[in-house]
């Protein structure tokens, strides 16, 4: 939750902006009270979706519908106006966290706590479809958990939004393992979609996990485990099982409807298995969250940003407000960031229902020592509080005070003890908000290119740097399992919209909606980045970084659709694609790869692959004149990168989804052993056995070096020439261990995967010995940690959040 900026509006209709709780896919969402006290979340329509007169015929015609549910398992819809210049919507403010907050503050919920829920997410999918709208996106994040109950949110007005994307994208729109099968499929869902979401829902709460993977590599390999895996319900308990599975089917037609589902949960009526439904922990976090919001207060009138001169900002037609000077495509000029606070990484501000946050944060975060306690930041503009710094309190009653207490750090570097914990502080410019380098460093001024010498201190052993920046994209639109890109002084990170961050301020540089797939990876040579095109109309596109302009796309032939970018090197980008022009059944068509000139955009050369492989499952490394890929038909594949003949292919293990490391010659294969065979003939050059360890992780090789995780949390060094041991560190066995690295000096950096206890290490490349272990404690264990170097930063993400590091 934020304070309000210059350019967000202070009345909407009757309505009372108290503070803005994010922003997401149809607009920004704001905390807001009635003239009679009521608090509601109101949502904002973007302004390019408000001139689009086929959403706004969506969106009257679904809040009219919606305002139609007054059920109360739902947050009703209270007021809209359609007609607005930017059309709003305001729906009841549920006082409590959302389901996916109570369980990883505590835990799996207890059995009667689960079947309360269930019963009351049943009444609630009873009452939406009773009004002809179906959810579609029912997940943990769209359950608000309350003293009486369970509340779901973002129900009809989501299909004004996705019928737009739809249109343009032809995507799947939903969340991976709680979208059902037909869902992940692209057909039609009904009422039984609403369904299945519910049974991983209820799956969820009970163990903590997904049933469908938390582990997945992707959101790809958990859409397949969706469709045709089955869900993992170990943990739950026995009474809720044969309704969870049910739930679950495969086939709509056998998914209870919710009214046998209430009757199962709660035979004697809803309300009864209500009453101290909740543990008293959960209980005691709601009543302190309710507490908070009902003491805010609206802000007064603030000026606009740039000083004298800029009075409050107009007001539109229909109560909306926008500061002089606001660009009609967009929200207006982006608010200058607050004189060097705000909401510490830890405690990112929390979305409104069903919305993230993409404002860049330039602020102190919380890098801490492993068991210890995260030192606590008040942003700027927050509720009176307390600050504690070397074990004392300052009251935080004003900037100037915050000021005040920054420059007596000395404007370069303190250690700043604060419950039991220690937390590495980066002195920064308090007055330009502009992350300065530490002692003797360069700091953020002027324009922005690849950063050089900024020369950050190194912080004591065990203690994690501060981020030098923070942001958030909105919810739901990153790919997680994607490498990140950093390329001239801009960081990309893979999603929907696609967006360049400036690798020194965080801020966006450009961001372009519908121009990158789901999942797809970010190739760049030559100030360009490639990328299948987001219509999925066969195109291979080329945008230029700098600007995110289109610079040429490119289509090999009427029958020929490129699924999905393989691999780039100077010369080429290689691509899988599908040959419509073969066929051996009406729904069976030949696949093939090719490598296309990047300078050209025309095919060098394409090759067909065997009957029966995939169009979407390719992931591959180019190396020299090698192209190596895997395939979900548990095959490893060498081709000639200059004609695209197949020079060798062999068998794997039983797990297909990893990218193959290919260097020095070698490639190299992940399993219960570590094997390397040679790229050119496919012969087994050597094996590593983990000695009584578990099987090994995708191996990333630098500097003739092979280092790999294995699955008892250990690190490997290994000697990538006759695969002899150099070291095994368990230093880091307490947090999941990394599955990508990479080294800047004589630091190695690695990144976990998903499930708990992930985050970003930093070793002595030389020993293995752990430096430090930095970790946002976001507690999103459906994440993947990501890294890039650019400079002597390093750039972090960790699902939605994006960190800037110092490399140190």
């Amino acid at each position: 939750m934020e304070t309000l900026q210059p350019d967000d509006p202070r009345q909407l209709g009757s309505y009372r902006m108290l503070r803005r709780l994010g922003a997401g896919g149809m607009g920004r969402v704001y905390l807001a009270r009635s003239p009679g006290g009521r608090t509601v979340a109101v949502k904002v329509v973007r302004p390019d979706l408000a001139a689009d007169t086929g959403f706004r015929d969506r969106f009257r015609h679904e809040a009219e519908i919606a305002q139609a549910v007054s059920g109360r398992y739902t947050a009703a819809v209270v007021d809209a106006d359609p007609e607005a210049p930017l059309p709003w919507l305001a729906t009841s403010y549920v006082l409590g966290p959302d389901l996916t907050e109570v369980v990883t503050a505590h835990g799996p919920l207890p059995e009667h706590t689960v079947r309360a829920l269930g019963a009351g997410l049943a009444a609630a999918l009873q009452e939406i479809h009773a009004a002809g709208l179906i959810h579609r996106d029912l997940k943990p994040s769209n359950v608000l958990l309350a003293a009486d109950g369970p509340r779901v949110i973002d129900f009809g007005i989501a299909r004004a939004v996705d019928g737009t994307r739809m249109t343009q994208t032809g995507v799947v729109v939903g969340s991976p393992g709680y979208m059902p099968p037909e869902q992940a499929l692209g057909k039609d869902v009904g009422p039984a979609g609403d369904v299945f979401s519910l049974g991983a829902v209820l799956a969820f709460a009970a163990t903590g996990r997904s049933v469908f993977g938390d582990g997945a590599a992707s959101h790809a390999a958990m859409l397949y485990q969706v469709v045709h895996g089955e869900a993992d319900l170990t943990d739950i308990p026995r009474p809720l099982l044969g309704l969870v599975r049910a739930c679950l089917l495969k086939d709509p037609a056998g998914r209870p409807a919710p009214g046998e589902i209430v009757t199962a949960l709660a035979p004697q009526g809803v309300e009864g298995v209500l009453r101290d439904w909740l543990p008293s922990a959960v209980a005691s976090t709601i009543a302190t969250h309710a507490a908070g919001i009902l003491d805010l207060e609206a802000p007064e009138q603030q000026p606009a940003a740039g000083g004298a001169g800029f009075g409050p900002a107009p007001t539109m037609p229909g109560g909306a407000h926008t500061p002089a000077g606001t660009p009609a495509a967009g929200y207006g000029h982006p608010p200058a960031p607050r004189p060097g606070y705000g909401t510490p990484p830890a405690g990112t501000p929390s979305p409104g229902p069903g919305y993230g946050t993409s404002t860049p944060v330039t602020a102190p975060g919380h890098g801490t020592p492993p068991g210890a306690t995260p030192a606590p930041t008040t942003p700027l503009g927050a509720q009176p509080g307390t600050v504690q710094l070397d074990g004392g309190t300052a009251t935080a009653a004003s900037p100037s005070r915050r000021r005040v207490v920054s420059l007596a750090l000395g404007g370069a570097v303190a250690v700043a003890a604060v419950g039991g914990g220690t937390a590495w502080w980066f002195g920064r410019n308090t007055e330009s908000g502009e992350a300065l380098a530490g002692a003797g460093g360069t700091g953020g001024k002027g324009a922005s290119g690849e950063p050089a010498a900024e020369n950050f201190t190194t912080p004591p052993a065990g203690v994690a740097p501060q981020p030098l920046w923070a942001s958030s994209a909105s919810e739901d639109s990153t790919a997680t399992d994607v490498p990140l890109l950093s390329c001239d002084g801009l960081l990309l990170v893979s999603g929907d919209p696609l967006v360049a961050y400036d690798v020194k301020t965080g801020r966006k540089r450009w961001s372009k909606d519908g121009i990158c797939r789901a999942g797809a990876q970010l190739l760049f040579h030559g100030g360009k980045v490639f990328l299948g095109d987001g219509d999925y109309d066969g195109y291979l596109v080329a945008y230029d970084v700098a600007t995110g302009d289109e610079a040429w796309r490119s289509r090999l032939g009427k029958r020929l659709s490129i699924e999905r970018t393989i691999a780039i090197d100077d010369r080429n980008v290689y691509v899988a694609l599908t040959d419509y022009g073969q066929a051996n059944s009406a729904t069976r068509y030949r696949t093939a790869v090719a490598g296309i000139s990047h300078t050209t955009g025309k095919a060098v050369w394409l090759q067909h692959r065997d009957w029966g492989t995939k169009d979407y499952d390719v992931r591959g490394s180019v190396s020299g004149k090698y192209l190596v890929y895997a395939d979900s038909n548990y095959n490893v594949t060498a081709r000639d990168t200059a004609t695209g003949e197949q020079l060798w292919t062999k068998k794997i293990g039983d797990d297909w989804f990893w990218q193959p490391t290919v260097a020095n010659g070698l490639v190299f294969l992940p399993g219960d052993k570590l094997t390397a065979v040679d790229v050119e003939t496919g012969a087994t050059r050597w094996t590593l056995s983990p000695n009584g360890r578990r099987g090994f992780n995708t191996p990333t090789v630098i500097d003739g070096v092979v280092y790999v995780s294995d699955h008892d949390r250990g690190i490997w060094a290994v000697d990538v020439e006759n695969g002899k041991r150099i070291w095994l560190s368990t230093d880091g066995d307490s947090h999941r261990p990394p599955e990508t690295f990479l080294k800047a000096g004589t630091t190695l950096y690695g990144a976990s995967g998903v499930l708990p206890n992930g985050g970003i290490f930093a070793l002595e490349a030389r020993t293995g010995r752990l430096r430090w272990f930095y970790d946002d404690n976001d507690g999103d264990v459906d994440a993947e940690w990501q890294m890039s170097l650019s400079g002597n930063r390093l750039l972090v993400t960790h699902g939605p959040k994006i960190y800037a590091l110092p490399a140190v």
